[in-house]
């Protein structure tokens, strides 16, 4: 049998605790190694046995989740998830912990947790295993700087646990029917189209950074939680030539523009004559995924055809893999990300064996060659 992969929870609440690890220890693949109120106690669980994965919040008593977080990633690097409340005040909190080194942010409602955990169990366990995947170095741990405080005593009231229900694995089609689209313009402008996750956010930035302001319209979605897009297209607009903003309904798609889709909302490429613009949208999950690389590459194959550019960066699953096959199959140029610069190697490769791509590069190579083929 394979290794188990050995989480560590780190959250203040007993309930969250409680939730996270029943459903983390539903799957076959993830063993939950143990329990931390507080960072403080993490850390010496850590001392004892080095987990593969951490599941943080970031407000917790004697030591916050960001600190601890710059801490694990300086001193011993191990892949983090963050789960915490994200409010519009604290997505701010939530980029920081992206940029600290942090695999994945998942947003934590106040209010009923455990419900929450219940509802997206496959969501969260496929998420510990992207972030058991990504490419960090070990080394040995060091001591942190300990409080004397004793440890919490546990919870007098053991959570009860929910039956968990598995929600079914929809497809692109409960979004858009393949095919049946418009008639593609001859010699319409080209639009670029980007799907992406573990370890995309840094890809992006890293992609955007480069690129001119004269680049075709781009579209991207990037697996996030609700209220987190808006500071993270704010915070790329800061760093890029390009006009960055978080898609609305509406929203017109041209040259010099990037599009991110909104956390918990599917994003459509549409057009009208010449003109493209976004569709956001309710919908359900689309490869456990809202929003949806599928999606969003289904629609660029129907509503732009061989005038859209395809690219498919770092993340765990096969999220964008039929798009990408549909977009390929519609006249698109399709780019996935290779496997040394990738974080996870999931989604690009899954669309390379579908055979839907056909040029594989480093990231660093793809702002020339997009900039060459617009």
């Amino acid at each position: 049998m394979c290794k188990k992969i050995r989480v560590l929870i780190v959250d203040d609440s007993a309930v969250v605790r409680q939730s996270l690890s029943s459903i983390l220890e539903s799957d076959p693949e993830i063993e939950v190694m143990g329990t931390a109120a507080d960072p403080i106690i993490a850390v010496k669980k850590i001392m004892k046995e080095v987990p593969d994965v951490i599941t943080l919040d970031i407000e917790m008593p004697r030591m916050d989740g960001l600190t601890f977080l710059r801490k694990i990633m300086t001193q011993h690097p191990i892949p983090v998830v963050v789960i915490s409340s994200l409010t519009t005040a604290g997505t701010q909190t939530a980029l920081k912990a992206l940029e600290y080194g942090a695999s994945e942010i998942i947003g934590k409602p106040t209010m009923n947790p455990d419900l929450f955990f219940q509802e997206e169990h496959i969501m969260l366990c496929d998420v510990v295993k992207a972030a058991a995947h990504a490419k960090l170095s070990r080394k040995k741990p060091e001591l942190f700087e300990q409080s004397q405080a004793p440890e919490p005593a546990a919870a007098s009231q053991p959570v009860t646990n929910a039956t968990i229900q598995v929600r079914p694995k929809y497809s692109a089609d409960v979004m858009l029917e393949k095919g049946g689209g418009n008639d593609i313009i001859v010699n319409t402008d080209k639009v670029i189209v980007l799907g992406s996750s573990t370890g995309g956010t840094e890809a992006i930035r890293s992609l955007l950074r480069q690129l001119p302001n004269n680049m075709p319209g781009i579209a991207i979605v990037q697996h996030m939680p609700e209220g987190f897009t808006r500071s993270f297209s704010n915070s790329l607009n800061q760093i890029s030539e390009l006009e960055v903003k978080e898609a609305e309904n509406g929203d017109k798609l041209y040259k010099g523009r990037v599009l991110i889709a909104p956390g918990n909302k599917h994003m459509l490429l549409k057009r009208v004559g010449k003109e493209y613009f976004v569709e956001v949208k309710e919908g359900p999950l689309v490869n456990r995924h809202r929003p949806s690389v599928d999606v969003l590459f289904r629609s660029a194959a129907r509503y732009a055809g061989n005038n859209a550019i395809g690219v498919i960066l770092t993340g765990m699953g096969n999220d964008g893999a039929k798009g990408m096959q549909e977009m390929h199959d519609a006249g698109a140029l399709t780019i996935a990300q290779d496997e040394a610069s990738c974080v996870v190697f999931g989604m690009p490769k899954e669309a390379i064996k579908a055979g839907a791509v056909d040029e594989v590069m480093p990231l660093n190579a793809m702002p020339q060659f997009l900039q060459r083929h617009k």
